[in-house]
């Protein structure tokens, strides 16, 4: 299905640097939407029982297109987020340098820092995106994305009821994957010794890089999943269900249990898993020619 996104959007019109440190942002969106759909809770009336129900529920009754639902603004957000969260890790791990703390709780905390970062600055984007997401009219008569921004500001502006709400979770979400991600892929990177063969080098770079975003993904979509609650339609219309991060956890839990914690984990680790591989990959063989080059 998700190949019907070069229909949707032009290659060329999605920003290089994201498709290819992603891999690809059309397979990434329909799986983002997939998960963001199961992470709805069992009150909410348009909740989805499993992946596959999620996807033959949205092809059924919105079509083909209905996967690509606020595909815009990630496409908007994917060059300044990854710029983000790289420059600002270099950044802080540079500063940290300077202080007394071990070189990998550094850069464990330099990742900390960096996901704080980039959350400020994607959390106006998922909003806009998770609304679009949330729409059940058919992709052709739903509000554009510049519509849909325009709208929440007029409602309720750019605050934490508006264009920033669900700010502690997105900061949350970020910070504590970040954290683990670049955390968990240096220090194990540096404690598994080097191959001289290329291939096996690379193998082993990317076999740290898939754990790294798949662990990162299991500890934080608590997170997510409150990210989406409070960003999505509250359940009823006109009551706020879900306001801050975590009370939405401690609601969720109470009312669906631990598991509905970890509603949509396997879609997030299909994207993020081998994902968080690439993004690595291409960061350290990029920073590595042009620290040598320039």
């Amino acid at each position: 299905m998700c190949a019907f996104a070069g229909r949707l959007a032009k290659q060329d019109d999605i920003p290089q640097k994201a498709r290819f440190i992603t891999g690809g942002i059309s397979p990434d969106h329909c799986r983002w939407i997939s998960r963001f759909q199961i992470q709805r809770g069992t009150s909410d009336p348009h909740n989805y029982k499993s992946l596959a129900d999620c996807f033959r529920t949205i092809f059924r009754n919105e079509g083909i297109y209905g996967f690509y639902k606020g595909i815009l603004p990630p496409i908007l957000a994917e060059t300044p987020k990854r710029a983000v969260k790289f420059f600002t890790f270099e950044q802080y791990k540079k500063l940290l340098s300077l202080t007394g703390l071990s070189a990998g709780l550094a850069l464990s905390v330099a990742g900390l820092g960096s996901g704080l970062t980039e959350a400020l600055v994607v959390n106006p984007f998922e909003v806009v995106k998770v609304g679009l997401q949330a729409n059940r009219d058919s992709f052709q008569v739903q509000p554009s994305t510049f519509a849909q921004a325009r709208n929440i500001i007029n409602a309720d502006g750019f605050g934490l009821r508006g264009l920033n709400k669900g700010l502690t979770s997105t900061l949350g979400r970020h910070g504590v994957f970040n954290m683990i991600y670049f955390g968990f892929y240096f220090n194990v990177k540096d404690a598994i010794p080097a191959s001289q063969d290329p291939t096996l080098e690379f193998l082993r770079k990317f076999a740290i890089g898939l754990a790294s975003g798949t662990i990162s993904s299991c500890v934080n979509i608590p997170f997510d999943v409150a990210k989406s609650r409070i960003q999505a339609p509250q359940p009823i219309p006109g009551e706020i269900k879900y306001r801050t991060c975590f009370q939405t956890m401690g609601l969720v839990y109470r009312e669906e249990g631990y598991l509905a914690l970890y509603k949509g984990l396997i879609p997030k680790i299909m994207r993020l898993g081998p994902g968080g591989a690439v993004m690595l990959l291409v960061y350290e063989y990029v920073s590595g020619w042009l620290n040598k080059n320039w």
